[in-house]
């Protein structure tokens, strides 16, 4: 089995955001063309389409992005994803028919399926694989041999050497020869099959460690040579393997991007980003992918985690709403060390077990809908306060204003959008735009108010409505901003039996994972109506009820009621 050396090399190759291409071609689709992907890391093929019925294809993703499906050397920790056995798609996420039923249930919903490829090394340990396969170090007994490997033999100790890059083992890795024809034709082979299922595309594990010309033969021995193609290509300063090196043969992930990100919402200003992209030294947009955090960087504390709460969450936000490159949402679960997904990768419900779902936060995915309604506008009435204040629009499409204060922002924002009411997608609250496209707002700290032409009504559930989600069991989603000191947490109660019956000792516990804004699903029948009241809990179990009347609310139809609040003090 790996050990943490291992665990520690692999982070930094198994992350990458995914982004797909046109057929044909080797770049990313344009900003707006449905070209958002969930990475629904180490989450089960069942759960996936699950997912991609009840929330990614009503929220408008393009794509979303499984976890390697091939076997593996078994383990509870997520690394082992990244150390393959064989190509048979046999691992806990689900076997070859699982697998196929996902991608037809994800077809059927508008979205594609992107898989996460381990092709430039094999497992370093020896055992049984996750499928029954037998294996040893070099040895994959029916795959491949000693004789398939590299030359050298001993871990990489030069990054300044492309040579020492491209064929040495990244901490005790094994290293596929894929100059070699057998090694490229049994690649080539393995997604061969997986595109015979229906795969849309591929993520290039660890693309910084196989040279750009190996790559190019293998994508074109494939049955469509244009297959959308996204390499995981690491750069740092001074070091001889940069990510241009491979836009020749597709997308590469823009890491500096997410890094900027964090140093920025962490402690500089949100006004910087008024020009963010290849001014600040990426490349090309139509040749990145961005993200605010991967598997891997937000266990490395190299950019920010769902444990930062509203930065991370502001930081997804500005991400969707502006146009540089295809952006990845991680949708992951509670980490710690280097333990895997709970349950086996089975989703019973978002927000428990440790699943963190973001994919589904409010915030992120009516962002969704804001960047393909944005499309290929250009930024247009930028606006900030020199500070951490700033707003901008999507031409005559999309407005976004995102307040990283410490305090309330309100001010009359100056838009090109038509006069008209629209629904804000952060609150789930009307907006009126006059005659000369502006309107008056309150930001409260470490908020955001998003507008575009595809979300005109808060009521409308076919419209693009952030009030209702008709795709989801039914229930209701409950977000409410509340903050809080260290030790305390918010409940909630209501009404019903499910809601603890206005008992505090049965009330509900939320999610902070998006603080300020507490999360919580709640299952309801529908047609329920009910009332409900947040209360505060300190570290002693000391209870305090937020002012005001109870709140009330009733379950659609079908799928849920999505409850946005603010904490009555």
């Amino acid at each position: 089995m790996a050990n943490k050396t291992v665990a520690t090399a692999l982070a930094l190759v198994a992350g990458a955001a995914v982004v797909v291409t046109a057929p044909g071609t080797a770049q990313a689709d344009p900003p707006g063309g449905k070209d958002v992907t969930a990475v629904m890391f180490e989450w089960n093929f069942a759960s996936v389409a699950k997912a991609c019925t009840d929330d990614l294809g009503p929220a408008g993703y393009g794509y979303v992005q499984v976890s390697p499906p091939n076997e593996r050397v078994p383990g509870p920790q997520w690394w082992t994803a990244y150390q393959p056995v064989s190509y048979r798609i046999a691992t806990k996420l689900g076997g070859r028919d699982a697998f196929k039923s996902m991608i037809d249930t994800c077809h059927a919903a508008g979205v594609k399926v992107v898989v996460d490829t381990v092709i430039n090394h094999m497992a370093n340990s020896a055992g049984t694989g996750t499928g029954g396969s037998s294996y040893s170090k070099y040895d994959y007994p029916g795959l491949y041999s000693k004789s398939d490997m590299d030359d050298c033999m001993k871990d990489i100790d030069n990054y300044g050497n492309s040579w020492n890059v491209h064929h040495c083992e990244l901490s005790g890795l094994p290293d596929l020869d894929t100059g070699e024809e057998y090694v490229r034709k049994t690649i080539a082979g393995y997604l061969n099959d997986l595109l015979s299922l229906g795969v849309d595309g591929f993520r290039i594990d660890a693309a910084k460690h196989i040279p750009p010309a190996d790559l190019a033969d293998i994508k074109g021995r494939l049955r469509d040579p244009g297959v959308y193609w996204k390499q995981e290509t690491i750069g740092a300063y001074g070091e001889a393997v940069q990510p241009a090196q491979y836009t020749g043969t597709g997308d590469v992930q823009e890491f500096s991007y997410g890094r900027d990100l964090k140093r920025v919402f962490s402690g500089e200003k949100l006004a910087y980003l008024k020009n963010l992209g290849e001014a600040w030294g990426y490349v090309a947009g139509d040749k990145a992918a961005t993200f605010v955090t991967n598997h891997d960087t937000e266990r490395h504390n190299a950019t920010l985690t769902y444990k930062d709460g509203a930065k991370y969450t502001l930081a997804h936000v500005f991400m969707l709403a502006w146009p540089y490159g295809s952006p990845d949402v991680h949708s992951g679960y509670q980490f710690s060390d280097d333990a895997g997904s709970p349950n086996n990768g089975r989703v019973d419900a978002c927000y428990t077990d440790g699943w963190k779902c973001q994919h589904a936060w409010r915030e992120i995915a009516g962002m969704v809908g804001f960047r393909n309604t944005a499309g290929s506008a250009e930024v247009t009435d930028w606006w900030d306060n020199g500070s951490n204040a700033i707003a901008f629009g999507r031409g005559s499409k999309a407005y976004v204003a995102i307040n990283h204060e410490s305090g309330s922002l309100t001010r009359t924002f100056q838009t090109s959008l038509p006069a008209g009411t629209y629904c804000d997608v952060q609150s789930g609250k009307p907006v009126t735009v006059n005659g000369s496209g502006q309107f008056t707002a309150t930001l409260g700290p470490d908020t955001a108010l998003a507008l575009h032409t595809g979300a005109t009504s808060c009521t409308d559930p076919g419209g693009g409505n952030p009030g209702e989600n008709p795709g989801e069991d039914p229930g209701a989603s409950f977000a409410v901003q509340a903050p809080t000191t260290w030790g305390e947490n918010i409940y909630v109660t209501g009404n019903r039996s499910a809601l603890g019956d206005w008992n505090p000792a049965g009330a509900l516990k939320l999610d902070p994972a998006a603080y300020p804004v507490w999360k919580l699903d709640v299952a309801l029948p529908a047609g329920t109506s009910f009332e409900y009241k947040f209360l505060r809990k300190d570290a002693s179990g000391k209870v305090t009820w937020e002012s005001g009347p109870n709140r009330t609310a009733t379950v659609p139809s079908s799928g849920r009621t999505l409850l946005s609040d603010t904490w009555r003090g």
